[in-house]
């Protein structure tokens, strides 16, 4: 697991706003040392490209529920990038 948190995160009220990476390896990220809850999570995944023919590009996608992120491959394998995480703090 690479997970990395960006060490600023952005607090506005009893939200909070974290962001961070991840690797290929990863299809899960725990927020709960920052949230108790998710109102909205997404990935920028690094574009990974399929060797078919023609060549097909895959991107991650996500999912969450309580304060796991889960990051969903195309094809069941993930490429990694970044990830955003809206929520109330912990």
């Amino acid at each position: 697991m690479a997970i990395t948190f960006d060490n600023r995160p952005t607090v506005f009220g009893d939200r909070m706003i974290i962001t961070g990476s991840y690797a290929a390896s990863d299809t899960s990220i725990d927020v709960s040392d920052f949230l108790s809850e998710i109102d909205f999570a997404g990935v920028n995944s690094v574009a990974g490209v399929v060797a078919t023919t023609p060549p097909v590009t895959v991107a991650d996608t996500c999912a969450f529920a309580d304060t796991t992120i889960t990051v969903i491959g195309a094809g069941g394998t993930t490429v990694g990038g970044t990830f955003i995480a809206i929520g109330r703090r912990a």
